[in-house]
């Protein structure tokens, strides 16, 4: 491939590559309240069908495990992606 045409390539990406990086940004910066929101709607549920509220509060963990979960995945994806990236230069 030309570096001409791969620079084409390159340009013609580079918007969508930029509007998909901040999205992600976005949804990684805005998952704290978002699941901290959908927690208390959670506990709200159990403890309206019955439940108390010190179980409701120990099921409704499972969201902060699984946001924890979340965000080591995208941590460990960028430093892996940023250290093969430095060995390569």
């Amino acid at each position: 491939m030309s570096s001409g045409k791969m620079m084409s390539t390159v340009l013609k990406s580079s918007p969508y590559l930029a509007r998909m990086s901040v999205d992600v940004f976005w949804m990684y910066a805005t998952l704290g309240r978002r699941v901290r929101k959908t927690k208390r709607a959670f506990e709200r549920e159990l403890i309206g069908g019955g439940m108390s509220k010190a179980d409701a509060r120990r099921i409704s963990n499972c969201f902060d495990e699984l946001k924890n979960s979340v965000n080591g995945m995208v941590k460990q994806g960028a430093t892996s992606f940023l250290q093969r990236t430095e060995r390569r230069t």
